[in-house]
C-alpha cells in the first residue's frame, strides 16, 4: 500500500478485521444503528406525540395503559400504540416518543457540532502544519484564544441575543470543537510533511494546493474521522449536561438530556422519569467510545505490523 493513499480495507481481509475487532465493538455499531433508525423513522412509530400530555397518568411506571386522553380518536389520529411502554414523565408525556423524538435532538447534536470543527479546524491544522512560520503561530494562538475563552459565558451570551435553538446550539459547541481538531489535524500534518512522499512530490514540481489536496489530506481525513466519533460522543454528554443547566434546547422540544432535567425533582416517586433516558445516553455514549477506539486500534495495528 502506498504510504500517500488512504487506508482502504482489501476484500480477502474483512473476515480477519471483523474478528479483530471484536463483538463488543459490533455491538456497540448495532446498538448505535438502532438508535439512528429510530431518530430517522420517529414519525412513523405507532407512539403518541411527544408533546401530548396524559393527565390521568403522570409520572406513572412503565407498562401503564394508555387513558382515554391518549388513546387514537376523531380529535387525536396521531396517538397510537396500546400503552406506555416506559412510563410517562412528570407531565404525563409518553417516555418511549420523547426517547425516539429525543434522539433527534442528540444525535444532530453530535454530528453537526463536530462536523464544524472537523471542517474548520481540520483544514486550519493542516494549513498550519503545512506551511508553518507565521501562518502557522497566527493558527495556534487563535486556537489558545478560544480554548482559553469561556464556553458557559459565550453559551450565556448566545442564548441572550440571539435565543435558544436547535441551531444556536449546534453552532457553539461545533466553534468550541475547531480547536481540538486543528491540533490533531496539525500534528498529522507536521509527521507527513517529512515523509518520503511527500518529498518526491515537492521534486516532481507539485505545487502546495496539489501536495496539501493529494497528498496531505487523504492521510490526515481518516484518523480525523476517527477521532469525530469520540468528539461526538463528548457533544451529547455536554448537550444532556447543558440541558441540565437550563442552557440547551428549550422546551418542549424532547431531547435526552432536557428529560434527565425534568425528572430530578422526582426521583423518590417516579426514578424511571430521569434513568430511562440517562441509561439511553450512557449507552450511547459508550457505543460510540468503543467504535471510535476500536478503529483506532485497528487504524494504528495496520500503519505499525
Amino acid at each position: 500500500m502506498e504510504p500517500n493513499r488512504p487506508t482502504r480495507l482489501p476484500a480477502a481481509g474483512i473476515h480477519e478485521i471483523a474478528a479483530r475487532l471484536g463483538p463488543i465493538f459490533w455491538l456497540a455499531v448495532i446498538w448505535l444503528a438502532m438508535v439512528l433508525f429510530a431518530a430517522v423513522t420517529a414519525g412513523y412509530w405507532p407512539v403518541p406525540p411527544p408533546d401530548r400530555m396524559d393527565w390521568a397518568q403522570l409520572g406513572a411506571a412503565p407498562g401503564a395503559p394508555l387513558t382515554p386522553a391518549g388513546t387514537p380518536s376523531a380529535e387525536n389520529p396521531q396517538a397510537g400504540g396500546a400503552a406506555h411502554w416506559l412510563g410517562t414523565d412528570t407531565m404525563g408525556r409518553d417516555m418511549v416518543a420523547r426517547l425516539i423524538f429525543g434522539a433527534r435532538v442528540s444525535l444532530a447534536v453530535s454530528i453537526c457540532s463536530p462536523a464544524i470543527g472537523f471542517l474548520v479546524g481540520g483544514l486550519l491544522g493542516c494549513l498550519a502544519g503545512y506551511y508553518r512560520g507565521r501562518l502557522d503561530a497566527g493558527i495556534v494562538a487563535t486556537m489558545d484564544v478560544i480554548l482559553a475563552f469561556p464556553g458557559l459565558v459565550l453559551l450565556l451570551v448566545i442564548r441572550f441575543y440571539l435565543g435558544a435553538s436547535l441551531t444556536n446550539l449546534i453552532l457553539i459547541l461545533g466553534f468550541l470543537t475547531i480547536p481540538a481538531f486543528s491540533r490533531v489535524a496539525r500534528a498529522k500534518t507536521l509527521g507527513l510533511t517529512e515523509l518520503e512522499f511527500v518529498q518526491a512530490a515537492r521534486l516532481t514540481g507539485a505545487g502546495h494546493l496539489s501536495i496539501l489536496v493529494r497528498e496531505i489530506l487523504p492521510n490526515v481525513v481518516i484518523p480525523l474521522a476517527v477521532y469525530a466519533l469520540l468528539v461526538a460522543a463528548f457533544m451529547i454528554m455536554a448537550e444532556g449536561a447543558l440541558s441540565f443547566l437550563g442552557l440547551g434546547v428549550p422546551p418542549p422540544t424532547a431531547s435526552w438530556g432536557g428529560m434527565i432535567a425534568e425528572g430530578r425533582e422526582a426521583l423518590d416517586t417516579a426514578p424511571h422519569v430521569s434513568l430511562i433516558p440517562a441509561g439511553v445516553m450512557f449507552l450511547t455514549v459508550l457505543a460510540l467510545n468503543l467504535i471510535g477506539d476500536g478503529l483506532r486500534s485497528l487504524l494504528e495495528g495496520r500503519a505499525h505490523p
